[in-house]
């Protein structure tokens, strides 16, 4: 889960871009090593434009829409960050690397459809792939944009036209696009991208909501991932993918990995004004990694399965090619009644998008509910648990979940408290209703998952402790036997080294018998161990003593009354 927003090392930054010069490219992602340190563009707290900001200020004569976010940001500072991502025309931290032409086809970049709902009749879809065509179509007099019955505008990715034009004919609060051209889960106290949480009472009237979600996809190989970060650099809005590197498994086949896309789902509802009537919105939408796949190939078929008797020779189902196209094939199903609910349930506009980011989430609950029920396995094995390394292992694999798995349940919580605020109502769509099951369904899902994570912190640092006790007691098991060699080998080396002492053994005899008569209650009160190691050398000792004393004997040179005392003691101790 990833998932690094701390400053990355600079000696990092400077070895990459040192082998890798002719590869970088406006693709990169920010706040990697190598994209090198993102505050080169100014901090929250600068009071006057940075450097860069004087680089990339374009001429807003011709931009209502942009001038009016400039002249405001000096009291709404949040929205300045709007202003440098419109004219920098991708994430304002970028700016380094991008050139002329990158800007010039990220600010025009256009891919829109718009559907209309007629009462009774069949969807109708006009597709926008330019500017100029966009530009034409919001003022095309035959074109009623202020009296419709219901109209929807699927926005895939964000560029800076399609901001403006939507944003200056429409009249849409900057806000909206502002808190959809970012990713970020956390923030530094310096970050100039921070948004902030707007307090309840002022954000419950606001006619927009930001939906955020995890896509979970597949990749086959390193290089499969590494285009599909290339593939994420290349979106004007901020979406990053957290690899699973730290979750994998004897299970998962070398080479291959699970990245978590962070995504965000953002509609708008026009709230009429006195010469506007019906339903128009806003549905921005997230471009799509293309590289991998999506895991366990995606959501199920939202259709009942057909039954044996339709013999239909093939069956009509979603592209599954982006977000964008399976918003619209599901889009343009919805039942022509719905134009009714639209009027009382504007949201019910946008009931398929919200029905993907539901499913969604179900695959991410299926896929964390999966590593987790690895990481018990591997608990439970006896082979895991005999090698200290293997259950740290684990532990390092759950400890990701355990940070990420509070932010899913608290982006859930407020897409549930964004969305149903008011089904409570009579007159609330059922589908809604329905659909609000299906997330507090989710919401329940996640809130086990934290559960059951911290139970297997439990469970683990519990085996961590068991082996740690067992493991000392194998330890006092080799003291035992070290303490029974010791008993053998101690004395004899205490022997050897008294021994070594002087040539004269026999003047050692004196010393001996003191030596036994202070040890002699050890016999006693130690179970006489030492006292027992003294007597062995003492006899040992007069032996040697008599066998000299009979030598000299032999030679003619033995003192009579030597040999015996030398007699008598050997045999008084024997």
């Amino acid at each position: 889960m990833s998932f690094a927003r701390p400053r990355p090392p600079l000696d990092q930054h400077i070895a990459y871009t040192a082998s890798n010069a002719t590869h970088i490219t406006a693709n990169i992602l920010p706040h990697t090593s190598e994209a090198g340190d993102a505050y080169y563009i100014g901090d929250v707290y600068e009071q006057k434009p940075s450097a860069c900001a004087q680089e990339w200020e374009i001429d807003t004569s011709h931009m209502p829409y942009l001038s009016y976010l400039k002249s405001i940001s000096s009291r709404w500072p949040h929205l300045r960050y709007l202003a440098d991502w419109m004219e920098v025309t991708t994430a304002p931290v970028k700016w380094k690397f991008l050139k002329d032409v990158d800007r010039a086809e990220r600010a025009s970049r256009t891919r829109i459809a718009m559907l209309d709902f007629p009462r009774g009749k069949k969807v109708s879809r006009t597709d926008i792939s330019d500017a100029a065509s966009l530009a034409a179509l919001l003022e095309d007099r035959h074109v009623d944009h202020d009296h419709v019955e219901a109209r929807l505008f699927v926005v895939e990715d964000l560029s800076r036209d399609v901001v403006e034009l939507l944003g200056a004919r429409f009249g849409i609060d900057p806000l909206f696009f502002r808190g959809h051209i970012s990713d970020y889960l956390w923030y530094n106290t310096r970050d100039p991208w921070v948004e902030l949480p707007d307090l309840d009472v002022v954000s419950r009237d606001r006619p927009y909501s930001h939906i955020r979600y995890v896509q979970p996809r597949y990749f086959k190989s390193p290089e499969s991932h590494k285009q599909a970060l290339c593939d994420a650099g290349s979106f004007n809005v901020l979406r990053r993918l957290d690899n699973d590197r730290n979750h994998k498994t004897i299970f998962d086949e070398e080479g291959t990995s699970v990245a978590l896309i962070r995504s965000k789902s953002s509609f708008w509802i026009r709230p009429n004004k006195a010469y506007e009537s019906g339903v128009l919105g806003v549905l921005l939408v997230d471009p799509t990694v293309t590289e991998g796949y999506p895991l366990w190939s995606g959501y199920r078929n939202f259709d009942p399965t057909p039954g044996m008797e339709d013999k239909s020779s093939s069956f009509e189902g979603p592209p599954r090619t982006s977000i964008f196209d399976d918003v619209l094939y599901w889009t343009q199903r919805l039942p022509n009644e719905d134009g009714v609910a639209f009027a009382a349930q504007p949201q019910t506009l946008v009931y398929r998008m919200l029905q993907l980011v539901c499913a969604e989430w179900l695959t991410l609950c299926r896929y964390v509910g999966a590593r987790l029920v690895q990481i018990e396995w591997e608990l439970e094995n006896p082979d895991f648990r005999r090698d200290p390394s293997s259950i740290d292992a684990s532990l390092r694999k759950l400890h990701p979940w355990r940070r990420s798995v509070p932010q899913y349940r608290s982006m859930l919580a407020d897409t549930i408290d964004k969305l149903f605020r008011e089904t409570s109502d009579k007159n609330t769509d059922e589908g809604l209703q329905d659909l609000q099951r299906d997330f507090e369904i989710v919401h329940k899902d996640i809130a086990s998952l934290q559960d059951r994570i911290e139970r297997i912190v439990l469970v683990a640092t519990a085996i961590v402790s068991i082996e740690e006790s067992r493991r000392a007691f194998g330890q006092n098991k080799n003291l035992t036997r070290l303490t029974y060699l010791a008993v053998v080998f101690v004395p004899l080396s205490f022997v050897s080294s008294f021994f070594s002492m002087t040539n004269d053994l026999g003047s050692l005899g004196q010393t001996f018998w003191e030596l036994q008569d202070g040890l002699s209650g050890c016999r006693g009160k130690e179970g006489g161990t030492v006292g027992r190691s003294v007597q062995s050398a003492n006899w040992l000792m007069q032996g040697l003593r008599l066998r000299r004393v009979r030598e000299e004997k032999a030679n003619g040179s033995a003192n009579p009354t030597e040999l015996s005392v030398a007699t008598s003691e050997t045999y008084r101790h024997d």
